[in-house]
């Protein structure tokens, strides 16, 4: 169309450049005669072309009104197209209508919610309460007249009539309350206070030498401050919670202690712990990947061998007993506890606690190492005197816990030695020996702990462990001490006479060792809590240090089965 409009007017313009040629020779010769009549002609062809080249131009505005038109219609069809489009994707999107089913499955998931929420809130105070209740079936193959807890202490048949007799008994006394009460002042700053207690305390032999355990029996009982940054953090803790020397999960944090998974309530030969009041001290850095811990804890000490002589203080009995080594033997005045068993050491300075912890991921791994040391004092006073004595001691350890399969096995390992060390343990054997002067000496021993833990589905652990506490002899200069060659253990397996007035089974023990195993179910976990059933088996052997009769040993076969129900 565009070239056809500008050929007629190129057309047209020829035609007035042709009438202009020839109109001016006409003019120039006098050719008037012929002007009107051509002009006229020319004027009317001009008149027609521009009348075309009018009507071509309305043309071409027509079309590109419409042109335009047309782009108009296809974007607002195309805008329309849209707008179908996402109110199509609206409602594809939206939710169905809610049915009475659902309505019904919401309203049990709040519920389940609300029975999870293990914690309630009071004034700004966020309480967690914590515990189970247990009841336990216990069964020994030699008599030991102990609960839930073993002695380990396997005895002799000349040291027991009961030793070829059988011990079957029920107890409930593990089961265990908590509660933990925590706080925000800021962001940066942790209030904590959890107290733990459980029903194993026995007035009359509540004492100091590991777990504190006077009635109420108290397992723990502290407060924490946790300054927390983003790389690192320090931490204050002060009251009664498991010893630093413990081992540990996560970092040096209260209540990450990793204790066997055993049912039985004094754990495993081998294992190294105390639960006593204390204060400590811990930080941590790298990301709180390592830590740094030093606490000062309640001292006590344990004594063995040929024992303490007369005119020795070495302990405070608070029922007024007369006996030699205590400081009030006519019964003058009366402590606040009561029994032989009450009796605490005298002992006017803490046991130091210093520990190192790292932890990282290891190839996918969890793994969390420990090494720690500890600097004791032993004291004694000299009677009708104003002599007393001090003798101080150490002992160094390392534990490992590892996730060797993740969400699979764990394992973990544990060694102790030292001097002086024997209280920590779980077989508890003696501290310190005397001789004749009244001069402590601590005894050299050591105590290895190994295991594995099973997660064979998530409601089935099955566990096995191994642990060791064994002491090493001593000999003081007068003769005196532990493990003396000269005892008589001729006769250790000889029942002795009722009426018998000396023993033929003297010796002191050497070692304490025990293989156990088995296992946890926890067949309900839900909105109700969870509950779980447990069996374990242990083989338990003690042995005596070689005099008259040999290196006499003897075992304890023992198995235990738990219920225990955790309603938080």
């Amino acid at each position: 169309m565009n070239m056809r409009v500008k050929l007629l007017a190129t057309a047209a313009a020829t035609s007035l450049l042709v009438t202009g040629g020839y109109a001016a020779p006409a003019k120039k010769h006098h050719a008037a005669h012929r002007a009107p009549s051509a002009n006229a002609e020319l004027l009317e062809e001009v008149k027609a072309l521009r009348a075309q080249v009018d009507e071509l131009r309305a043309k071409v505005d027509t079309t590109s009104s419409m042109q335009a038109e047309t782009v108009a219609q296809v974007n607002n069809t195309q805008a329309q197209v849209q707008s179908v489009q996402t109110q199509v994707q609206a409602v594809t999107a939206a939710p169905p209508p809610v049915t009475k089913e659902q309505v019904n499955t919401q309203i049990a998931a709040a519920v389940d919610k609300e029975h999870h929420n293990d914690k309630f809130y009071f004034k700004g105070i966020t309480i967690t309460p914590g515990g189970f209740l247990e009841a336990a079936g216990i069964y020994r193959s030699r008599f030991q007249g102990d609960d839930i807890a073993s002695s380990f202490n396997v005895p002799f048949p000349s040291q027991s009539h009961a030793s070829h007799s059988g011990e079957g008994r029920f107890s409930a006394r593990q089961s265990r309350i908590s509660l933990l009460a925590q706080g925000k002042p800021n962001a940066n700053v942790l209030l904590s206070a959890y107290g733990e207690l459980d029903f194993q305390g026995g007035a009359q032999t509540s004492n100091s030498n590991q777990s504190n355990s006077y009635v109420p029996r108290i397992r723990n009982m502290y407060a924490t401050i946790d300054w927390n940054q983003p790389g690192y953090g320090i931490h204050v803790l002060a009251g009664q919670n498991w010893s630093l020397l413990t081992l540990q999960s996560k970092g040096m944090s209260p209540r990450s202690e990793v204790t066997p998974p055993q049912i039985d309530a004094q754990y495993i030969p081998g294992f190294a712990w105390a639960r006593q009041p204390g204060v400590r001290v811990t930080a941590d850095f790298l990301d709180h990947k390592l830590w740094l811990g030093l606490a000062a804890e309640n001292p006590q000490t344990t004594f063995g061998g040929t024992g303490v002589p007369v005119g020795i203080t070495s302990a405070i009995s608070g029922n007024g007993t007369t006996g030699n080594n205590q400081a009030n033997p006519t019964g003058s005045f009366q402590q606040f506890y009561n029994g032989v068993g009450s009796s605490l050491s005298l002992n006017d300075v803490p046991d130091f606690i210093g520990k190192v912890a790292y932890e990282d991921m290891l190839a996918g791994h969890t793994i969390h190492i420990e090494g720690f040391g500890i600097y004791r004092t032993f004291s004694t006073h000299l009677d009708g005197t104003q002599t007393n004595k001090d003798v101080h001691s150490w002992g160094y350890g390392a534990s490992i816990n590892a996730n060797i399969v993740p969400k699979l096995l764990d394992v973990q390992f544990s060694a102790f030695g030292g001097h002086g060390i024997g209280r920590y343990g779980s077989a508890g054997l003696p501290d310190v020996t005397s001789d004749n002067a009244g001069n402590l000496h601590p005894l050299k021993e050591y105590m290895l702990l190994a295991g594995a833990t099973l997660h064979a589905t998530k409601a089935l652990d099955i566990y096995a462990f191994a642990g060791r506490e064994q002491e090493y002899r001593h000999i003081n200069a007068d003769g005196t001490g532990l493990g003396l060659p000269t005892a008589n253990n001729s006769g250790c397996f000889i029942e002795t006479a009722s009426n018998a007035t000396t023993s033929t089974c003297a010796g002191n023990t050497r070692r304490i060792q025990q293989l156990t195993g088995g296992f946890w179910d926890k067949f309900y976990q839900g909105s109700f809590g969870r509950a779980q059933i447990g069996i374990q088996y242990s083989y338990t052997q003690r042995q005596l240090f070689e005099g008259i009769g040999g290196m006499p040993q003897t075992h304890n076969n023992m198995g235990f089965v738990s219920f225990r129900y955790y309603p938080f």
